[in-house]
């Protein structure tokens, strides 16, 4: 890909503005998270151009912004968040992606290392055979056409409804597990029959189960809100999304909105923006249907924690209580949602596209559980399988600045093919076990995919976000076992 040479002025030391002026049609400047040493990694490729493409659309307030993982997407830049009027804006799928709800789940344990070490690999085994994984995996769960509507219509409140976990686990999830809008008559039927097999599935590329051990606490007060305050404290984070039901979703609105934007005469620099203005019948029917996608990956990451509590407690013989597997928080990385923010000193109605972007709400914020309205709302950023995973908390700065959001990872830095082409599985497993980390994968290449060479270093990521002000780092925790789709 080649380099991208374009204007970055300096804010601060976090801050690199792309001026309005850098291409006639943007509509505000682009602004992009970062020091400087990760500069010359982000002009390598071209999603600093995306960020520019992204300023065109209709209704856009503020910056088209993007974080610190910055890397190339469909459209909009992976680590891209922008926000457009209700009014007269647009919703463009590509703002989303097309692992719709893609997202993060983090439960804590009343475990520690050597414990869990000691039935390590036990446990990865369990964890591997119970929970579903790899290219077109299927799952357990077999529901027909009703069942698979009330799915999309009811996400992770379905599943807790069936028996997969409990109320405490949707008080803990971003919008309840249940964004609302939701109708599944705007999902076609090739989504659903793609959907219907792969419930409670955790799929495959950078999907993954991560048994983690607490390293460091940054602030202990609101860790122990959260249930953690152990140095080696053992946790547990899954990654997965809505699968090829989501992916189908977005496939079908791209292909729609290309035609609605050339109905309503929007001019784009790149037809990956495809988008439809918010109030048309074409926007509503995405949001609708975006929406069942976004319960569906609600749903599928209550399953699979419940089938993980259910590997503890065979492993470790104690009931589940003694284990304390209790949810910690759940929150999406690529969605679009109607929020409320102040823009120009008046309360404005806006669409947030966050494409791995996290959401970050601070203390205090209506839309933040009330065991965490003290503290403001759980941010979890994974790194790579080697390396370390942040949690951290919103800030108002986020909501002044960032439309309430944070970095969602690491970010590539090597495509999966390039990570294929110079990495062998094998490789990596032994520098993972080198490192005292175990690893499964389900499907080959999924490793060398992931190795950490291929992504940004996750300590500098989640930096520049804290000094920024978007987050407060809170616990950094590293991986001692990784189950990889």
């Amino acid at each position: 890909m080649a380099r991208w040479d374009g204007p970055l002025n300096k804010i601060d030391d976090y801050r690199w503005e792309i001026p309005k002026n850098y291409k006639p049609g943007m509509r505000v400047p682009g602004l992009i998270y970062a020091d400087e040493k990760m500069l010359e990694g982000i002009r390598q490729e071209q999603a600093a151009e995306q960020v520019a493409n992204v300023a065109f659309l209709p209704g856009i307030v503020g910056y088209s912004l993007a974080m610190p993982d910055i890397h190339w997407g469909y459209g909009f830049p992976i680590g891209g968040v922008a926000a457009t009027r209700v009014e007269d804006g647009v919703v463009s799928p590509g703002g989303v992606g097309y692992d719709i709800n893609c997202g993060v789940r983090l439960l804590r344990t009343d475990l520690h290392e050597a414990e869990v070490r000691a039935k390590l690999e036990r446990l990865l085994t369990e964890l591997f055979v119970n929970v579903p994984s790899g290219v077109g995996s299927t799952g357990k769960i077999k529901v027909g056409k009703k069942e698979m509507d009330d799915i999309l219509t009811g996400g992770a409140r379905w599943a807790v409804r069936r028996g997969y976990g409990t109320e405490e686990d949707l008080e803990a999830t971003e919008e309840g597990g249940c964004l609302k809008g939701a109708n599944p008559d705007k999902v076609s039927l090739k989504a659903k029959e793609r959907g219907s097999p792969q419930s409670g599935t955790l799929g495959a590329g950078n999907h993954f189960l991560e048994v983690e051990v607490v390293e460091e606490i940054f602030e202990p007060d609101i860790a122990r809100s959260m249930g953690i305050e152990d140095i080696g404290q053992v946790l547990l984070l899954i990654h997965t999304g809505s699968r090829g039901l989501g992916h189908q979703v977005c496939d079908d609105y791209v292909r729609l909105l290309r035609q609605a934007s050339q109905k309503y005469n929007i001019s784009l620099p790149d037809q990956e923006l495809a988008c439809a203005p918010v109030k048309s019948p074409e926007g509503q029917d995405y949001l609708a249907g975006m929406a069942c996608a976004a319960n569906y990956a609600w749903a599928n990451r209550q399953c699979i924690a419940h089938w993980a509590r259910e590997c503890f407690v065979k492993v470790f013989g104690k009931p589940l209580p003694e284990i304390g597997l209790q949810m910690v928080y759940d929150v999406a990385h690529n969605i679009a949602k109607i929020e409320s923010y102040e823009v120009n000193g008046k309360k404005a109605s806006l669409c947030v596209h966050r494409k791995g972007a996290t959401r970050a709400f601070p203390p205090g914020h209506p839309d933040v559980p009330a065991r965490y309205k003290k503290i403001g709302q759980p941010v979890l950023i994974p790194g790579d399988m080697g390396r370390r995973s942040y949690l951290a908390v919103g800030t108002e700065t986020a909501i002044k600045e960032s439309f309430g959001s944070v970095c969602h990872g690491a970010g590539r830095v090597k495509s999966r093919h390039a990570a294929r082409r110079s990495l062998t599985d094998a490789d990596v497993a032994r520098e993972l076990a080198s490192r005292g980390i175990l690893a499964k994968a389900a499907s080959r290449g999924s490793l060398s995919e992931e190795a950490s060479e291929a992504y940004k270093d996750i300590d500098a990521v989640v930096d520049v976000c804290h000094k920024a002000g978007l987050c407060r780092k809170v616990v950094k925790a590293r991986p001692i076992g990784v189950v990889k789709g």
